[in-house]
């Protein structure tokens, strides 16, 4: 699809006056950043807000920066849907950062809804009573049903709540949902190992409770007037199995300054080269 062109550029938006055509005046774009830590950048130097781990250089920052952008950013580690509304600890509610005069709103949100930080835990503690086989799939449909894609259903509800929030705050935004990027081998073939302590046979499955959580995401931004901004395609080849300097994701046990299982420096970095494509070309709707 050939690229559209849009409204606010790097050097803002320009209104044209009604008496005299041929002027222009400068507007400063408003962008708030919302969402949970995989916006915010724990570990990643700088941190300057160390109650929510957030980064100087996390996607919001350079996305700002890149297009000189005015950028309140109150992403948070630890954030579910519920902090958008509601305080998250000392926090206020994500959602008071927007007005009448926000222009651009980014939200990454629903990892921590459907519990992925513990999830990862859980799995990892089990790897051992099965290392070449589906422990962790095998307790997360123990019961005939899986558990995971079910959260992953249950979510969909508080998702929409979200934007639809977003857009009563700021009903002139244009509005991106952020996808997750890709975590695990695309392939399915995983690296069990003392930094990656999954069992091999569940590589496969947290990938797909991965696609699951953000096709189901692409899907509320679709049916509720968000764009979706795909970051998992153009991290593929750069999970958290692969070596250091090609990885944009870290190991369960991380060795860039970064949290576990979150993009490092790199891989905020494509994150932001994510946003910005969706920017340039329109964000894609499913």
């Amino acid at each position: 699809m050939a690229c559209c062109a849009m409204a606010l550029s790097a050097a803002g938006a320009t209104a044209a006056s009604a008496s005299t055509p041929t002027a222009r005046t400068t507007h400063t774009v408003n962008y708030v950043a919302l969402g949970d830590s995989y916006a915010s950048g724990p570990g990643i130097p700088t941190q300057v807000d160390a109650t929510c781990a957030r980064s100087d250089q996390n996607y919001p920052s350079l996305l700002a920066a890149a297009r000189n952008w005015q950028v309140t950013d109150v992403s948070c580690s630890g954030a579910t849907t519920t902090a958008l509304a509601g305080p998250q600890g000392t926090q206020p509610p994500q959602l008071d950062a927007l007005g009448t005069d926000t222009d651009v709103v980014t939200l990454t949100i629903g990892g921590n809804d459907l519990g992925f930080s513990n999830n990862l835990a859980t799995c990892a503690g089990l790897t051992s009573k099965d290392p070449t086989g589906s422990p962790c799939q095998t307790f997360f449909t123990s019961d005939g049903t899986d558990r995971l894609a079910q959260r992953v259903d249950d979510i969909a509800p508080r998702i929409a709540a979200a934007l639809d929030a977003v857009r009563e705050r700021a009903p002139h935004a244009k509005v991106l949902m952020v996808g997750y990027p890709d975590l695990f081998p695309d392939d399915g073939v995983g690296c069990t190992s003392s930094a990656v302590p999954l069992a091999a046979g569940d590589f496969a499955y947290l990938r797909d409770t991965e696609k699951k959580l953000n096709a189901m995401i692409a899907a509320q931004a679709s049916a509720h007037g968000a764009g979706y901004v795909d970051t998992y395609t153009p991290t593929v080849g750069h999970d958290m199995c692969k070596p250091a300097g090609e990885r944009w994701i870290e190991p369960l046990v991380a060795t860039a300054p970064a949290a576990p299982a979150h993009p490092n420096a790199l891989g905020q970095q494509a994150v932001a080269a994510a946003v910005e494509d969706a920017l340039h070309c329109g964000a894609h709707r499913r």
